[in-house]
This record gives structure tokens, C-alpha cells and sequence, in this order.
């Protein structure tokens, strides 16, 4: 959440700790010279010494690699991890938990960029030893920033309320971006913590490998070091050392803080700072503060993790991948390019801000949030799938949801009339227009925020979804977090973007035609006329601006956006539904009659956001059910053996819809919206066999933990590793917390667990915290 995040991965050591450098989304890719290693001593001689990861590089060979991974064993529920490591011929188990403060309905800790090593040490031994445990870091990235030099560490040690944190501080002041690393380790009683200032991460590494070896400790000069030479790398290690009795156990504590407080972007026209300085300080110094706080605080965080993640845990009805997929896919909220800033009171547009007074509060309380599409598609807070992501941000931490959403207004409020060529169609037209939603918020290589829009492959003014997208997500966060003022606020930018959207319907029937190209989400997958997905959109939109023109006592627009409701579901029930499912689209086309896993969409948000069924039913129940049982019974069941999730499109006869490279994928955020919407309608148990799919297939087939892709197909070829969109699995849990609900008896409103005292708090907090 606060643009950083620690993880421990498979092959034991960090390699990816945070979207380092915003204006080219570098990451701290941590490999061969960021490691931990363990000593054990008995009798004052070294009889155990090992670098815990399976590499074996080219650099550091005095060191003893190649650890076997057969007795590693490694754990993750984010934002939590853990790894057994059983220490082959000592009796001797190692257990490196790792905390990072992600934590729902926390804007402080849950931006600081920390990370916490906590290193359980079981001796099943009858002798004494004595335990080493030495991190080593390199300073930098080992790339191009690293290059001119000039960088340099030094030791440190912050005492603070009884607690002593003792570390090294690696300084890297290379413009426009300068940060200080620590690697630190908490001083006890039954502790020692020594250091090595600096070292040549590139040589063979014998000096700082014997130190180790002779004593377990490293010998800690005072001094900081001399500034790196140009193309010279430097790293530094600590080392904490306690003892561990016959039969007993130790406990060594370490941490990882990253200092970087004022941002710039690629333009370098403005400088941001981030969202923990309002806690720590802006000048720079902070990182013993940061990692005195982490060691002293990580026992909280922990508690407050096992409490919001038990319920799902121990709840016996839920499969063991839905647990991991559920927490685990969370991890993009801080790998994904993120980046949380304060809001300068002169950085927001008087002109714009007056109509709505709830944005000035939002943005200057919780920040500024943004997230990339995915680590291959650099644009922030793409909206056309943010608008699946979201449901992990609303149900976890509303109040950036809401300062996302405030910034998505503003951007609609605002114009760019700069033309362009677009590459699709080779049109020129305006980078924005107002009264539109944007396509994003900008590419962290320009100036995100005041130029939107990055994305050139279609000029999006004209695509059919963003509008709708806005105004369906709009009252979704109204309904789950039961702000009147948010959707006040909101009202005159849904009524702006929707009489845009009013143009679409050529022929007045109620229903917007698309525009014979991929206008929409799916933008290499051609839709003319009216469409399953795009008309569906529209007609959920639709219902909704019905429902807040009553809540806001506009009595004629409700009976406008009512009169186009009632002509728009008869129009899209006779030119779409076959009987078995909604046809893709009107054209001539053969795909005209494919089935899309993503037709029932609108469905999906109006029955998240308590509409749907009843007196405020869009789509008729039956028909609605029916297309989801087709949609299983074609797009899973009768692909890939039913085991790799819902294909895109499926023509009727059982063959995949291949006329465009979108239609014959899997997107992953899309089948965890759609089991969403077959959990809604009853159908629980074909959405989870469909969700596992994707889990299997990703996770353990393909060995893409982490790094979700947008798409994969059935030759098991992926698209944009780390992406956005399977946040959405988070719809899931709502849909499941919703039948719980329902089965109760109990209206939602009525449920205190709300974050607010509006009519429909209940929502606000469904995750089990």
C-alpha cells in the first residue's frame, strides 16, 4: 500500500522489495548479493555455515551456496510469509517470518516502507550452540542508478523507550530520487548485533565470508564508509548473534526501511512526497526512526493480520486455494507500481474542487493512490480495470477508493485538447475531452495526475464503458460505505459523463450501439451494435442513476433516466437473449453469437451494490441464471477440460471464439468477477470450480505466484505478468458475505459493521477483521 513491499521468495531471498523509481517503475530487485546466512557454533568452533538460498552465482563464490530445496519449505498469506528451513545433519530449524503492515482500514502503518524478519530458532539438539544470523544488502539497484558512485553506508544505533535497534544505513544520493536504506536488527539482552560497513558485492566475497566464519560476528567498524567509486558496486551485512540451549530456542529480530520521502516523476515538472513523511518526516533521516518503529511494533501488526484473515482461515466451507488466492492476490496493491502522496493544499484547482465538498478532506486526509495497470502496462489507475481491482480497495481501505474516485472526477472535469495520432485507427483527436472518464491517470514516465491519458492505442472518449464503469462504481461505494456526502459530490459528475454517453444510443431505443471497433475494456475484440457486455453496462448504469436520482430529490431526472431504463431492457432482451445466453453483439459477424463470460458484468455491480433483483430487477432472473449455467457449461466445462477457468468467448458449438487474440484468452480478474456473479445467483459451487481454475493455472502450473497475468490461453501462453485486474477475487468474498447475509434474513443495512452511520454502513467493512 505505501508503493513498497518485502517478500521472501521461493528460492530464499528477497527479490522484489518495491516500486523503487516512480518515473521508471524500477524495482529493487533483490538477488544474489541481498541474502541471509546462518552460523552455528559449538564449543567456540563454526561447524555449520550456509548462505539460505538454492543459487549458485558468479559473484561471492567464497560463499557457501546452493543450499538444497528440498529442505525449504515457504508459506505465504500476504501480507504475511513464512519459511521452514531444516538445517541438513545440525537438529537445528530455522523459521524466517515476514510481516509487512498491510492492514485493512489503517492509513498510517499500512504506508510505511518496512518490512520485518523475524528468525525462530529451534535447537532439537542436545548440545548448546550459538546462532548467527548475517543480511546482507546490497546498496542500489545494481543497475544504471548505481553507476556514477558516490554512494555509501554507515552504521547506526537508535535506543528509544528501552528498546535498542542497532543496523547499517545505506546511502544512495543519486538525483532526482535519493533514498537511504537500513537494515537493522533489534538489540536484547540475549543478543548481539555486529556489522560489516561496507563490502564489494561483486568480488568473491572471502573477507566478509571468514569474519563470519572465525567468531560468528562481524567486526563492526565505527567508521562510515569512503563513497563508492564510479562502477564500483558497495553492499553492508549485519549480523545477529544469540545463544540456543540443548532442546531450547532463540529469537533474532531483523527489519528492512527504505527512505525515499520526495518523488519526481519522469517530467521531473513537480515534487511529491509520500504518505508515511506526514508520520516520519520529510528531510530524508528517517530510516532508523522507521526501522526502530517496525521492530517495536511488528508483534501488533501480526495480531491485527491473524485477526482480520482468521475468519476465512477457519472457516472449514472454504477451499484451501480460495484462502491463498484471496490474500495472497493482494499483493499488487503495494507491487504494482504504487505510489501513496500527500496532496499540497494549492494542488487542487479551486475551480473544479467548489462543487464538490467532501474532495478537499478526502485527498488531503488519506493522500493521493496510485496503482499501475500492470508492471508491463505503465499507466495509473487504469480505470476500465480498476473498475474490477476496486472491490479489494473498497472493502479493505474505502477511503482510497474514495480519493481515487475523487481524482477520476476531477479528470473528467478537465480537458487536454493537445491532438494525437492514435494507432489503431490512425485518427487524431484530442488527448482529452471533457465530461469523459479517462482512460488513466497518467504514465509515471510524464506527470501523472496533470496529463491523463496515457494510453494511445484507441481514443477512449469514444469507448462505451468508462463512463458507465464510473457511475456503476460510484454507487457501489455509496452503498457499501453509506457516504451521502461522497455521493452528492459524485451526482453532477455522473449526470455530466452520462449525458456523454447519451450519444450512443443512435436510434433512441434505450440502448448504446458500439462503434464496429474494440471500444471498450477488450480493445483488440471488435463489438458493433449492441452489444452483451457494453449494453449491459449501460443498462445497470442506467437503473442506477434511477436510484440516486431519488436519494438526491431530482424527481424529473429519475423519471428521464426511468423512461430510458423501461425501452433500453426491451430493447436489449429482443436484440440480444437467444434463449441460452446474450449474444456477443448485433454485427453480421460470426462471433455475433459467441458466448462471453464477461455478458452478465452489469449484473455483477447491481447486485454487489443491493439492486439487481426484486423491484429494482434489470435483467430477468431466469435469464440472468441461464446464461451463467451456459457460460459454465461452454466457456469452463467445456474448455481445456474444465480446468483453467472461463475463456473469453466460446462459440456455440463448442470451439473457442478466435476471431480476435482477446477472444480465445483467459483474463483472470474477469473469471474471479464472474464466479462473483455466480455466487450472487446461487450458483456457488460452479464459482468456485470456476475461480480454481485460474488459481491452478497461474499458481501452480504456470509458477506465476505473485506476478498474476492479465491473460493466458490454452497453449499456456501469458499476457502482462502483474497485473491489476485479479483484485477482483475480492468480489468473491463480498458475494459470500452478501448470501451469508441474505441467508440470515437480515437486510444489510442492519448489520453493524459499518465504517459509517449512513443507511448502508453495513458493507463498509465486510472483510473478517
Amino acid at each position: 500500500m505505501r508503493g513498497a513491499d518485502s517478500t521472501l521468495r521461493k528460492k530464499g531471498h528477497c527479490c522484489r522489495l518495491c516500486p523503487f523509481s516512480p518515473h521508471t517503475c524500477q524495482f529493487l530487485l533483490i538477488d544474489v548479493e541481498s541474502q541471509f546466512t546462518v552460523c552455528l557454533r559449538r564449543e567456540g568452533r563454526t561447524v555449520y555455515q550456509q548462505v539460505l538460498s538454492v543459487e549458485r552465482p558468479s559473484v561471492l563464490r567464497s560463499w557457501n551456496w546452493g543450499l538444497c530445496g528440498y529442505f525449504a519449505f515457504y508459506h505465504a498469506l500476504y501480507p504475511r510469509a513464512w519459511t521452514v528451513y531444516q538445517l541438513p545433519g545440525q537438529n537445528v530449524t530455522l523459521t524466517c517470518r515476514q510481516i509487512t503492515p498491510i492492514l485493512p482500514h489503517d492509513y498510517q502503518d499500512s504506508s510505511l516502507p518496512v518490512g520485518v524478519f523475524v528468525w525462530d530458532v529451534e535447537n532439537e539438539g542436545d548440545e548448546a550452540l550459538d546462532v548467527s544470523i548475517m543480511f546482507s544488502m546490497r546498496n542500489g539497484l545494481g543497475g544504471g542508478d548505481d553507476a556514477p558512485g558516490g554512494l555509501w553506508n554507515e552504521p547506526f544505533c537508535l535506543e528509544h523507550d528501552g528498546e535498542t535497534v542497532q543496523g547499517l544505513l545505506l546511502h544512495h544520493p543519486t538525483l532526482p530520487n535519493p533514498y537511504t536504506m537500513a537494515v537493522a536488527a533489534r538489540l536484547t539482552a540475549d543478543t548481539t548485533v555486529t556489522h560489516i560497513t561496507a563490502f564489494d558485492p561483486d568480488s568473491t566475497g572471502q573477507q566478509v565470508w571468514q569474519d563470519l566464519l572465525q567468531d560468528g560476528q562481524l567486526d563492526s567498524p565505527a567508521d562510515q564508509s569512503i563513497p563508492s567509486q564510479k562502477g564500483v558496486g558497495i553492499a553492508g551485512a549485519i549480523c545477529a548473534t544469540g545463544k540456543l540451549p540443548p532442546r531450547g530456542r532463540c529469537r533474532l529480530e531483523f527489519s528492512l526501511a527504505w527512505d525515499m520521502p520526495r518523488v519526481m516523476f519522469g517530467a521531473k515538472s513537480q515534487v511529491y512526497y509520500r504518505r508515511y513523511t506526514r508520520f516520519f518526516g520529510s528531510d530524508g533521516d528517517a530510516a532508523p526512526a522507521l526501522s526502530h518503529y517496525a521492530l517495536c511494533r511488528y508483534s501488533d501488526w501480526e495480531e491485527r493480520i491473524s485477526a482480520w484473515q482468521s475468519p476465512v482461515l477457519d472457516d472449514r466451507s472454504l477451499p484451501a486455494w480460495y484462502k491463498s488466492a484471496l490474500f495472497n492476490e493482494l499483493y499488487f496493491l503495494a507491487d504494482g507500481g504504487t505510489i501513496w502522496l500527500e496532496v499540497p493544499e494549492d494542488s487542487l484547482p479551486q475551480e473544479l474542487v467548489g462543487n464538490m465538498c467532501q474532495l478537499r478532506p478526502i485527498l488531503r486526509e488519506y493522500g493521493r493512490f496510485g496503482y499501475l495497470e500492470g508492471q508491463e502496462y505503465r499507466m495509473y489507475n487504469t480505470y476500465d480495470v480498476h473498475f474490477y481491482a476496486s472491490f479489494a480497495l473498497i472493502m479493505l481501505w474505502p477511503k482510497l477508493e474514495l480519493s481515487l474516485q475523487y481524482d477520476m472526477a476531477l479528470a473528467t472535469l478537465k480537458e487536454d485538447l493537445t491532438w494525437r495520432q492514435y494507432l489503431m485507427s490512425g485518427v487524431m483527436a484530442p488527448v482529452k475531452r471533457r465530461n469523459v472518464i479517462p482512460h488513466d491517470i497518467g504514465d509515471p514516465d510524464d506527470e501523472p495526475w496533470l496529463r491523463v491519458n496515457a494510453y494511445v492505442i484507441h481514443d477512449t472518449a469514444d469507448w462505451k464503458d468508462l463512463n458507465l464503469k464510473f457511475v456503476l462504481q460510484v454507487y457501489r461505494d455509496y452503498y457499501l460505505t453509506g457516504d451521502k456526502g461522497f455521493l452528492r459530490d459524485m451526482w453532477p459528475v455522473c449526470l455530466a459523463v452520462m449525458e456523454s454517453e447519451m450519444k450512443f444510443d443512435k436510434d433512441q431505443d434505450g440502448l448504446i450501439e458500439n462503434g464496429g471497433y474494440a471500444d471498450q475494456t477488450y480493445d483488440a475484440w471488435v463489438t458493433t451494435g449492441p452489444s452483451a457486455y457494453c449494453g449491459g453496462l449501460w443498462l445497470a448504469a442506467v437503473a442506477v442513476m434511477v436510484q440516486m436520482a431519488a436519494l438526491c430529490g431530482t424527481q424529473d431526472i429519475r423519471d428521464k433516466f426511468s423512461s430510458i431504463l423501461s425501452r433500453g431492457k426491451e430493447a436489449y432482451e429482443r436484440l440480444l437473449w437467444n434463449g441460452h445466453y446474450y449474444n456477443y453483439d448485433c454485427s453480421s459477424q460470426p462471433q455475433s453469437s459467441s458466448i462471453m463470460s464477461d455478458q452478465c458484468a452489469g449484473q455483477w455491480f447491481l447486485r454487489a451494490s443491493g439492486l439487481g433483483e426484486g423491484d429494482t430487477e434489470v435483467f430477468p432472473t431466469p435469464h440472468v441464471v441461464r446464461a451463467l449455467q451456459t457460460i459454465f457449461e461452454f466457456n469452463v466445462q467445456a474448455f481445456a477440460g474444465g480446468s483453467m477457468g472461463a475463456v473469453n468467448g466460446m462459440q456455440p458449438h463448442g470451439v473457442p471464439d478466435r476471431s480476435s487474440v482477446q477472444s480465445d484468452e483467459v483474463w483472470v480478474g474477469v473469471v474471479y468477477g464472474l464466479a462473483a456473479t455466480m455466487i450472487q445467483e446461487g450458483l456457488t459451487w460452479e464459482g468456485f470450480r470456476t475461480a480454481e481454475g485460474c488459481y491452478r493455472t497461474v499458481w501452480e502450473r504456470l509458477g506465476l505466484a505473485f506476478q498474476t497475468p492479465e491473460a493466458y490461453c490454452q497453449q499456456r501462453v501469458f499476457r502482462s505478468l502483474a497485473y491489476m485486474r485479479p483484485l477482483s477475487i475480492w468480489a468473491m468474498q463480498l458475494a459470500l458475505q452478501q448470501q451469508q447475509h441474505k441467508k440470515a434474513s437480515r437486510p444489510i443495512a442492519e448489520q453493524n459493521t459499518g465504517l459509517n452511520t449512513g443507511p448502508k454502513e453495513a458493507m463498509a467493512k465486510l472483510n473478517p477483521e
